[in-house]
């Protein structure tokens, strides 16, 4: 069977939305640019059914998930919305959800519950709890695209810095439409017109996120 790689196309689509808080709202680097792609994403993962996994940095301290996203937080396709210590999303309760795999793992869509997840992320900060739940999910075979539009840290600097490396570890460094038109794969595929239309309607803040983000 043949082996995770970086030059396939994805297959098992997961959306981690890694401590999208309201206390970091004045912090973080053009953060509201984040909230939109991570809306985006969010908007789309309800047509496709891509599990979404959400986590909060110690809540009772830092504040929820921001309100834009909470409306998109519900459904079936909401597989977990746990709040941690830990820097990486790989908390225990979220690796029990996760198929149990290997970097050799086939990613065939045919072998059933062991199939590597083809894991988006979006958050903060880029540099440490984007990049610990990238490695940690890279080390237990799944693959990771880090989506550049939708990631950033209080410093603008540790963002270049922090793809650079995950890059270098194995991660893809891509953007919200890209991964979008590839989970999709096909325009006569019945969400087409629901994904399409959300991308028009979010096509100046896509812009203006990768504007910002994306000059790499």
């Amino acid at each position: 069977m043949a082996a995770v790689t970086k030059a396939m196309r994805i297959r098992n689509p997961a959306l981690f939305i890694c401590d999208i808080q309201e206390k970091f709202r004045p912090a973080i680097y053009e953060y509201q640019k984040l909230i939109s792609t991570s809306e985006k994403l969010l908007k789309a993962s309800s047509p496709l059914q891509i599990p979404v996994f959400v986590t909060t940095q110690n809540r009772a301290r830092l504040g929820d998930t921001v309100s834009e996203l909470k409306p998109y937080l519900t459904g079936p396709h909401v597989r977990a919305d746990v709040d941690k210590t830990l820097f990486s999303m790989v908390t225990p309760e979220i690796r029990a959800l996760l198929p149990e795999t290997s970097p050799t793992a086939s990613n065939d869509a045919s072998s059933g519950n062991n199939t590597p997840l083809d894991v988006i992320i979006v958050g903060i900060e880029t540099h440490i709890c984007v990049t610990q739940t990238t490695l940690d999910l890279l080390a237990l075979g799944h693959r990771v695209y880090v989506v550049a539009d939708g990631v950033s840290s209080c410093n603008e600097g540790e963002r270049g810095i922090a793809l650079a490396r995950l890059r270098d570890a194995g991660a893809i460094v891509t953007t919200s439409e890209s991964l979008l038109f590839e989970i999709l794969g096909d325009a006569k595929r019945g969400e087409f017109k629901a994904v399409s239309g959300l991308v028009k309607d979010t096509k100046e803040q896509t812009k203006g996120a990768l504007d910002v983000f994306c000059k790499i």
